[in-house]
């Protein structure tokens, strides 16, 4: 990994971070929809990383969060749970060896494979971290609801963001 996509990485977790703890921690829909922006770093993270180093971004990212949300843990649990379904979705779709592109983003992949991508790792870092929050089985309906609100909140504004910052020259 060259020393550019390094700093766009770190600056990427810092804006991510700043927007998600000063601007999104409050804001929720009804309390059941509330969007997580920062997973948007872990999605975004090279494909050459090795598979430790995006252990310990998740559970460094996570535990910031942490520090943050007063949650003991759970976005950490989450934020790993994550980076699981992400090596474990990249590893069956992607052959590493004849591809070039260095990101998983929205231009270099597509939207079809893109959007499925960022479902999969968002309603699993969604479910774990729903599910610790709660961590009672009398509220499960409610929980499960919540859960795909705010995935499909977060969705919604990660698929926004790719958008925003969509560059046509790579497809």
């Amino acid at each position: 990994m060259n020393s550019r996509l390094i700093l766009i990485n770190i600056l990427r977790w810092f804006i991510l971070l700043f927007v998600q703890i000063l601007l999104l921690r409050n804001l929720s829909f009804y309390n059941l929809a509330t969007p997580f922006v920062y997973v948007l770093f872990l999605l975004l993270l090279p494909f050459g990383i090795p598979n430790i180093l995006l252990y310990l971004l998740a559970f460094g990212t996570g535990l910031t969060l942490d520090a943050f949300y007063d949650t003991l843990g759970v976005h950490t649990a989450a934020c790993v749970a994550l980076v699981f379904v992400r090596i474990l979705f990249i590893s069956v779709t992607v052959n590493r060896d004849g591809f070039d592109e260095p990101e998983p983003t929205l231009g270099n992949m597509g939207f079809k494979w893109f959007s499925l991508y960022a479902l999969l790792c968002i309603f699993a870092h969604h479910l774990v971290f729903f599910l610790l929050e709660a961590f009672k089985f009398s509220e499960l309906s409610y929980t499960l609801l919540r859960c795909l609100m705010s995935g499909a909140a977060t969705w919604l504004v990660i698929l926004l963001t790719e958008f925003i910052f969509y560059n046509r020259r790579l497809r």
